[in-house]
């Protein structure tokens, strides 16, 4: 396909021309996509802050584990985002279909196997955190009891924009969201408070909306799979036999990610336990204080599943050089864009909380939070970034090593620096060094194994 008829599609043509328009191209829309996607949460968060500190902390615990969920899922999203990647880079459109069924199929499996552990094990499991009051504890098991029942809307929804970034269309991805985002900013209101004819839900409606909300993203997301103009979405065959080979290809891509993920979402109940002993409302600082910087680190993040369609696309391809450009390129941008998130979550700490929590001996608490973890924003943009590089060369195994021992870190650091005059602080600040240093390592591992590569590469 040459580049004037990827223009034509939705797809972009990511192995010919500029680098930096077509990664720009590809980024922006996932980008926005994040920034959507951090707008579901914050519409969350500022409704369900009217109903004050407990149900948020409720939502806080129970969110720990449809976050935990996104782990097990990236079994198949990472896993079928880089091999289909790497399959159209290489020209198998063939191979690139079977890949795609197959990570659909597993993104089913999981749903149903997690939903069935939440259904029946969700107040043992929400026991974990020794919330201190009895109604904050119901809530969270109503509001994981449904998230989590129900977690084949958004598991599903990861893995097909994984699919669509892939194949280069991240514009459908970011519609789909969109109209996502419309449909929770209506279902909210509603549900948590009854109007109309529907009553007062509470916490209960807030799940609600966000379950029906990421079932609409689903409903279009698989509407629309024939209009990218990718061939990979034609003729799938779902139920078509997969060679147990393509879901070993898809398992051994995917599951370091994946461990990486839950590994670091069970650190984060370790020290969300940790600053529980503070009491319920530590718990709603930190759910509000991490929406709230989800405008770095859902940005990192998005940006990096960019540069992992380009990368793997272009390892498929032998095109070293363009991956090479283009990691350069995006250093730059996440070093911009990291800084200017520092700069907002530490001069707009105040007017931010301000927005979600209206309780004014908590706000003190939610400011000092995130002006502690701002110092730490753009060594996590370099870090989710170069994730997302590392990954489209197939080193998931790498990032898993780095990501499981420095965020393990987090742990002993929060324990020592808690124990001295910084209290809860200390909590908050084992975050952001961790931060810092996944930042630097994460970037010298990936320049140290491309050079590897590519001087094996032009020796073959």
């Amino acid at each position: 396909m040459t580049g004037e008829q990827a223009e034509k599609k939705k797809t972009l043509n990511l192995l010919e021309g500029a680098i930096l328009p077509a990664l720009s191209k590809l980024a922006i829309p996932i980008m926005a996509t994040a920034f959507v996607q951090m707008a579901y949460n914050l519409t969350d968060m500022a409704w369900i802050g009217f109903l004050g500190s407990g149900p948020v902390a409720a939502v806080g615990a129970a969110g720990m584990f449809t976050w935990f969920a996104q782990g097990l899922v990236n079994i198949a999203r990472m896993g079928g985002q880089v091999m289909v990647a790497q399959s159209v880079g290489a020209g198998k459109e063939e191979d690139a279909k079977i890949f795609l069924s197959g990570s659909i199929r597993l993104t089913v499996f999981l749903a149903a196997a997690f939903a069935s552990v939440c259904l029946l094990a969700a107040p043992t499991l929400i026991s974990f955190f020794n919330l201190n009051s009895e109604t904050t504890v119901r809530e969270a098991v109503v509001y994981m009891r449904i998230t989590c029942g129900l977690i084949i809307f958004p598991f599903l929804n990861q893995t097909l924009t994984g699919i669509y970034t892939s194949v280069g269309d991240s514009k459908t991805p970011f519609f789909a969201n969109c109209i996502g985002l419309i449909g929770n900013m209506i279902f909210d209101p509603i549900l948590i408070f009854g109007i109309g004819p529907f009553p007062k839900m509470g916490v209960a409606g807030a799940a609600a909306a966000t379950v029906g909300a990421q079932a609409v993203v689903t409903t279009v997301l698989i509407s629309m799979r024939r209009r990218s103009g990718s061939p990979v979405f034609e003729n799938i065959g779902l139920l078509r036999t997969i060679p147990g080979s393509y879901m070993q290809r898809i398992t051994k891509i995917g599951f370091p990610s994946s461990v990486q993920t839950m590994v670091y979402s069970s650190i984060s109940m370790v020290l969300t336990r940790m600053a529980a002993s503070w009491g319920d409302t530590a718990i709603a600082v930190q759910r509000v204080g991490s929406q709230i910087e989800s405008l770095a680190w859902m940005t990192g993040e998005g940006f990096g599943s960019a540069v992992n369609a380009f990368v793997a696309q272009n390892l498929g391809a032998g095109n070293f050089k363009r991956i090479k450009s283009c990691y350069r390129s995006s250093l730059f941008i996440m070093f911009i864009w990291g800084s200017l998130s520092t700069a907002v979550l530490y001069f707009g700490a105040e007017p931010l909380f301000k927005l979600f929590i209206h309780e004014p001996e908590i706000v003190p608490e939610g400011i000092n939070y995130l002006r502690i973890i701002s110092y730490g924003e753009m060594f996590m943009c370099l870090e989710l970034m170069t994730v997302g590089a590392l990954s489209g060369l197939g080193r998931t195994g790498v990032c898993s090593i780095i990501s499981m021992s420095l965020t393990g870190a987090r742990i002993p650091i929060a324990m020592i620096l808690s124990s001295t005059a910084l209290m809860l602080s200390g909590i908050w600040w084992a975050f952001t060094v961790s931060s810092i240093i996944k930042g630097i390592a994460f970037t010298a591992a990936f320049l140290i194994i491309f050079k590897r590569m590519e001087k094996k590469y032009s020796l073959s």
